[in-house]
């Protein structure tokens, strides 16, 4: 018996409104594009450098679409937790084959947004919970109380 762990968490912006296509099968499949920012010191130039990478997630969940759908917004602070997926492809015409690695967020994945819809930096509540993951309850109420921890 071999086993794995593939898990992925990400915090980060929205990079883009989500997006949603329909498929011929009739379900529907939610595309979240998120920036994350890190920096670091140039050693030859000692000079701040910014970096910001880009990552996907998808889902095919229909309550996480329609949560989605309702919350998700350019700008967003977003936690998503779901696991690595790399999908293959080949375009017509081409020879070659075309790859794309994305979050995948299955039953038992995570979306938690960490933002009121306005922006203003404090934990708000993302209607329905997505896959059965709320909110922490006292999340709101942690803001505004400095270095303390709320419990």
């Amino acid at each position: 018996m071999s086993f794995g762990l593939n898990r992925a968490e990400v915090i980060g912006r929205l990079g883009a409104d989500v997006t949603v296509n329909h498929l011929a099968s009739g379900g529907r499949v939610a595309n979240l594009s998120i920036a994350t920012d890190e920096s670091y010191i140039d050693k030859t130039s000692g000079e701040r450098v910014d970096k910001t990478e880009w990552h996907r997630a998808v889902t095919f969940q229909p309550g996480l679409v329609d949560m989605l759908v309702k919350n998700a917004r350019k700008g967003r602070l977003v936690y998503v937790a779901g696991k690595l997926q790399t999908r293959r492809w080949r375009k017509e015409g081409e020879d070659s084959d075309r790859f794309s690695t994305e979050i995948l967020l299955a039953p038992g994945s995570r979306v938690q947004f960490l933002d009121r819809p306005n922006g203003n930096g404090a934990a708000a509540e993302a209607g329905e919970p997505a896959n059965g993951s709320a909110m922490p309850a006292d999340a709101s109420q942690a803001e505004g109380q400095g270095d303390q921890i709320p419990f």
